[in-house]
């Protein structure tokens, strides 16, 4: 879900080719009398004013309230990058999370696109920290100082990226950073059922990703969890993984490893 290729930022109606729900200008008929309806487009338009463009949206599947749903947006300022000695950049991104049914504040998460791979990660919220803001009361000036906090925590980010990137593991590590791994995408009883070759879970696609510091483990297992790219055997059968395409899950999932690598840093 998060394999953003492009550096250029979306107009509206790309955005709504994507998530129509978006552009919703009214609340779901079932919200409270205290829920002010606060439009995600003008959120668009003041991160806009900070320099922060859409560079991808999705929306989820929605059985009811159809044009409310639960929708993502990830904002990008081309300005703003992490540069590494290897070559290996990272731009920081700000993912925003929103509905119009009254069930959602505006939820704003870190998040890093690596250039290498062109893959997206998110940053635990763990060590970074969500931040809202309610559908009440909103000015510009509150997103405004939203933005520039987790801005301001961008060092944090790059601190944790160095540490990943000196941490050394053997092999017995890494065995246990994969299997530990599993347990982040499949839950406990599955987990049980099936088995995965862990040594192919570590086997890089590309020279860049080869090495066995924390920082090229951990991202060649985020890729291939979150992309499928991978087998197991449930029984007597082998089964292929199935991409994530659920917005809900990919985040889920991406905090969750982040959190697991921070654990192979201590």
């Amino acid at each position: 879900m998060l394999d953003i290729k492009n550096n250029q930022f979306l107009n509206k109606d790309e955005i709504r080719t994507r998530a129509n729900s978006i552009f919703t200008t009214k609340g779901a008929p079932e919200t409270s009398e205290k829920y002010s309806h606060i439009p995600t487009e003008k959120i668009i338009d003041d991160m806009a004013a900070l320099g922060w463009g859409v560079v991808d949206a999705k929306q989820v599947k929605a059985r009811k309230n159809e044009g409310f749903q639960k929708h993502l947006i990830v904002f990008r300022n081309n300005d703003i990058q992490i540069t590494a000695e290897d070559g290996d950049n990272v731009f920081p991104q700000i993912l925003l999370t929103n509905s119009h049914d009254g069930k959602n504040a505006f939820t704003f998460t870190a998040g890093l696109f690596r250039m290498v791979c062109e893959n997206g990660l998110v940053i635990s919220t763990t060590e970074f920290g969500k931040m809202k803001i309610r559908h009440m009361g909103y000015d510009f000036n509150e997103l405004q100082n939203t933005i520039k906090s987790m801005v301001e925590k961008l060092p944090l980010t790059v601190e944790s990226l160095n540490k990943f990137r000196e941490v050394e593991l053997n092999q017995e590590q890494a065995l246990k950073f994969a299997e530990d791994a599993l347990k982040c995408r499949f839950n406990e009883d599955e987990v049980e059922r099936i088995e995965v070759d862990l040594n192919d879970l570590l086997t890089a696609k590309r020279k860049e990703d080869q090495g066995s510091d924390l920082w090229s483990i951990y991202n060649v297992i985020q890729e291939k969890l979150i992309h499928g790219e991978f087998s197991y055997k449930y029984g007597t059968k082998t089964r292929k993984a199935r991409k994530i395409k659920n917005f809900n899950k990919d985040l889920e999932l991406n905090e969750k490893l982040y959190d697991l690598a921070l654990e192979f840093v201590s």
